[in-house]
């Protein structure tokens, strides 16, 4: 099953995502892939209480923020947690100067990815309701993480907004 869970900043997207990752492992192997590049301590601090928040719940952690394919890969048994795509297009987009095509590299990416797993739940940031005009780079990324987007709900089997932990769903069905 492919997921695709968005929302806003603390909305609940990905405690949501580590009880469905987990449930559809059903006791197989469960991934929390981590895509977020450390830019200083305060990153540092976020990361280890995000890997401290997941104790014990049976994750392997792996961290990769770019070129998703190049290296091992979880079991093809796995249920995977993909947490996020906003920071995935964030570091391929700015990471060695600006690249343009990498809305569409990470896409094609994303969807490799997530034909090798057993489970593939992907979490996004909705960053678009703000109303804001930002530079030009800005509006490049924001229409690049919605073009990932669209074509991930276009794919995947179930697409939900979440609020304040409640997901709403717009297209399939969550596990239960």
């Amino acid at each position: 099953m492919r997921i695709l869970l968005a929302g806003g900043s603390k909305s609940g997207k990905s405690s949501l995502a580590q009880d469905i990752a987990i449930k559809l492992a059903a006791g197989g192997p469960a991934c929390y892939w981590a895509t977020m590049e450390p830019t200083d301590g305060e990153d540092e601090e976020r990361i280890e209480r995000h890997i401290a928040d997941r104790a014990g719940m049976g994750f392997t952690t792996l961290e990769r923020g770019r070129d998703l394919l190049s290296g091992a890969l979880p079991p093809e048994n796995a249920s995977v947690l993909f947490d996020s795509v906003t920071a995935l297009l964030a570091n391929e987009m700015f990471g060695s100067g600006f690249d343009p095509g990498a809305p569409e590299r990470t896409l094609e990416e994303l969807l490799a990815l997530s034909g090798k797993c057993a489970h593939f739940i992907c979490v996004a940031d909705e960053i678009f309701r703000d109303g804001a005009v930002y530079d030009d780079m800005i509006e490049d990324y924001r229409r690049g993480l919605a073009a990932i987007l669209r074509g991930l709900a276009e794919r995947f089997d179930a697409v939900a907004e979440v609020v304040c932990g409640v997901p709403k769903l717009y297209k399939g069905g969550l596990p239960e």
